[in-house]
C-alpha cells in the first residue's frame, strides 16, 4: 500500500514536471525567484512539490512504516532507550550494567521519557500505545532524515536526482526495517543527514541554498556525538576535509569547533551528572570500554572485512550495483570517501553490527538515486530518437527489480522474522492489565524480549544476567542456561519461588518440558518467532507457560 501510494505520487510529480516550464539551473529570472520563494522552494532547482508537501509525504510514509514494524531486531532498541525512559518516568524498569558503569548518556532516553510523561498525564499509556507510540515518535524524526536527504541531493545534484534518491530511501529494505526503530543509531542517522546538509550548504552557499549554517551543522554534529560518541568518526572526516579546503583554519577551530563542542559537552555532562547523581564523563567511559579495552568483543567478533564483504552489501542489497555506478559516474569522491572512511574505521573494531554503519547508508542510496536519474535521462533520449515501443524501458525494469527484491524483504523482516518476542510481551501486558499475571521469569538468552517498557506493570520479573565479567573464564547466567538448561532451571526452582508465568524459546522448551510439567506448569500461549536461526539454534516460537 505504501509503495503503491508512493508510485502514484511519483507519477503525478513527473507529469507535473512535463507540464511546467521550469528555468534550467543557474538561469533563473527574477519572476522565477519570486515564485520559488512563495512556494518555499529554491530558485535554482526544478522542484515540483514544496518542502512542506515533501515532508508531509515523508511523514505519512514513515508513520505507516513504523506501524508495520512489529518484529524484534536488536536489544538496544528497548533496553538502552525505552527501558531507561520507562524507569525515569514511571519509577520502575531494568537498568543494564552499562548504566551502572556510566557508559551511556541519558540524552537519548529522555526524548522517550518526555513522550511517556505526556502519555501518562493524558492516561494514554495503554498496552497498544506503549508498544507503538515510541516508534511513531521516531518516525517523525525519520521523516526529517528523508526530507534533508532530498534537500542534500538537490544541493549536490538537482531535483531530478533528489526524487530518485527519495525513491531509493523509501524502497531500501534495511532503511524501512531500521529507521523507525528506537535505536540510538536511528536518531544518529537523522542528525548525520541534517548536519551534512547544513555543513555542505554553507560550503556551497555561493552556488545554491544560501541559508546554510556551519555553526548549526556543528551543533547538530555535537548532538550526534553526545548521543553516540562513535559519531565522531563521521564528523572527524568532514572537519578534516573542511580544514584542508578552507582558509580560516584557526578561526574555524577556536571560534566554532571548540566553543560549540564545549557547549554541548557541558550540557550533556550536567544532564548526566543530574541523572546519575554523581560526576560521570560518559564519552570517556564509552571510549574506554569499546575502543581501549575492546569490551564490545564480549558480544561477538567478526573478521575485519565483514562490513565490506557482508554487512554493508546486505544493507544495500540490490541497490549495491546502482550505488557503485552512481559513485563512479558522479565522481563525488568527498561523500564516497566518507562512506569508505566510516566502514574502514569500524572495521578495526572486533565487534560489528549492521546498525553501526546505518548513518552512511542514505549517502549510498543518494548515489543509487543519481544512477537511476541518469538511466532515466538516457531512456528519455532514446525514446525521442526511436519510435514508441511497448517494451518496458530500462528505468522501468530497474524500478520493478528494486521493488520486487526490496519490498518483500522489508515486509518479511518487519512483520514476520523474530516477531514472537514482541507478541509475547504484548500478550503479557494485556494479561497483566487484567490482573492475571503475578510474576514472570524469562528462561531465554538475556535481552531476547522487551521488558518493563512494554509490559508496563510493576510486577516481579527476572531475566538471566549476561553482564560482562572481569573473569574471562566465568560463565554468566545466560551461558550457563544455554549450556545445561535442565540443570540450571532445576537449581533455580530449588532456591527461589516459582513465578506465575514462564517465557522461553521452543528450542529450550524441548529440553525443559518434562521438568516444567513436574512443577505444575502448562503451556498457555505460543507465538511464531522465526523460520531460521539467527545467532543460536532455531528459535521457531516463543512459548508462555503458567503455573496451575
Amino acid at each position: 500500500m505504501c509503495i503503491l501510494y508512493e508510485m502514484r505520487v511519483w507519477k503525478h510529480m513527473e507529469m507535473s514536471l512535463r507540464r511546467r516550464a521550469v528555468a534550467p539551473p543557474h538561469q533563473t529570472t527574477s519572476s522565477t525567484t519570486q515564485s520559488s520563494e512563495d512556494d518555499g522552494l529554491y530558485s535554482d532547482t526544478t522542484l515540483v512539490l514544496s518542502e512542506k508537501q515533501i515532508w508531509v509525504l515523508c511523514l505519512v510514509f514513515r508513520v505507516i512504516n513504523s506501524l508495520l514494524v512489529q518484529t524484534y531486531f536488536n536489544p538496544d532498541e528497548h533496553w538502552q532507550a525505552l527501558e531507561v525512559a520507562h524507569h525515569i518516568t514511571f519509577g520502575y524498569g531494568h537498568l543494564t550494567w552499562e548504566w551502572k558503569k556510566g557508559i551511556r548518556s541519558y540524552l537519548h532516553p529522555l526524548l522517550f521519557a518526555l513522550l511517556y510523561r505526556f502519555m501518562g498525564f493524558l492516561h494514554l499509556d495503554t498496552p497498544w500505545l506503549m508498544r507503538k507510540a515510541p516508534r511513531i515518535l521516531q518516525s517523525v524524526f525519520a521523516s526529517f532524515a528523508d526530507l534533508y536527504l532530498y534537500k542534500l541531493s538537490c544541493l549536490i545534484y538537482d531535483a531530478h536526482v533528489a526524487r530518485w534518491t527519495l525513491f531509493c530511501q523509501f524502497v531500501n529494505w534495511f532503511m524501512f526495517y531500521c529507521i523507525t526503530r528506537t535505536l540510538v543509531n536511528s536518531l544518529e542517522t537523522v542528525l548525520t543527514v541534517v548536519g551534512l546538509f547544513y555543513w555542505l550548504s554553507f560550503t556551497w552557499s555561493t552556488k545554491k541554498f544560501p541559508t546554510g549554517s556551519r555553526k548549526l551543522a556543528m551543533f547538530i554534529a555535537a548532538l550526534a556525538c553526545a548521543i553516540r560518541p562513535t559519531s565522531a568518526i563521521t564528523w572527524l572526516y568532514v572537519g578534516i576535509v573542511d580544514l584542508w579546503r578552507g582558509k580560516s583554519r584557526l578561526k574555524f577551530i577556536f571560534l566554532e569547533v571548540i566553543p560549540i563542542g564545549l557547549l554541548v559537552l557541558g550540557f550533556t555532562c550536567l544532564l548526566d551528572w543530574w541523572m546519575y547523581g554523581s560526576i560521570v564523563f560518559v564519552p570517556l567511559n564509552f571510549l574506554k570500554f569499546n575502543f581501549f579495552s575492546s569490551g564490545g568483543d564480549y558480544y561477538g567478533t567478526h573478521p575485519w572485512h565483514w562490513y565490506f564483504s557482508q554487512g554493508y552489501p546486505v544493507m544495500l542489497f540490490t541497490f549495491l550495483p546502482f550505488s557503485l555506478i552512481g559513485i563512479f559516474r558522479s565522481k563525488d569522491w568527498m561523500l564516497s570517501g566518507l562512506i569508505a572512511w566510516v566502514l574502514g574505521v569500524y572495521s578495526i573494531l572486533g565487534h560489528k553490527e549492521f546498525r553501526f554503519v546505518l548513518p552512511v547508508l542514505p549517502l549510498s542510496l543518494m548515489s543509487s538515486g543519481y544512477s537511476l536519474a541518469k538511466l532515466s535521462d538516457s531512456d528519455s533520449i532514446r525514446k525521442n530518437r526511436k519510435a514508441s515501443s511497448r517494451c518496458p524501458s530500462r528505468t522501468q525494469l530497474a524500478i520493478l527489480f528494486l521493488i520486487a527484491t526490496n519490498v518483500p524483504m522489508a515486509l518479511y523482516m518487519s512483520l514476520v522474522h523474530q516477531r514472537g518476542s514482541e507478541d509475547a510481551i504484548y500478550y503479557l501486558s494485556k494479561e497483566a492489565l487484567d490482573g492475571k499475571v503475578k510474576s514472570v521469569l524469562f528462561l531465554m538468552p538475556c535481552h531476547s524480549t522487551p521488558y518493563y517498557s512494554a509490559l508496563h506493570s510493576n510486577l516481579p520479573m527476572r531475566i538471566l544476567d549476561c553482564s560482562p565479567s572481569d573473569n574471562k573464564g566465568c560463565l554468566d547466567e545466560s551461558e550457563r542456561f544455554m549450556t545445561d538448561s535442565v540443570g540450571f532451571v532445576s537449581d533455580m526452582f530449588k532456591n527461589s519461588c516459582l513465578p506465575s508465568h514462564l517465557v522461553l524459546f521452543e528450542s529450550e522448551e524441548r529440553h525443559l518440558r518434562e521438568l516444567l510439567g513436574s512443577h505444575s506448569f502448562k503451556e498457555v500461549k505460543r507465538f511464531f518467532h522465526a523460520h531460521f536461526k539467527v545467532d543460536r539454534d532455531l528459535q521457531a516460537s516463543v512459548v508462555i507457560y503458567t503455573s496451575t
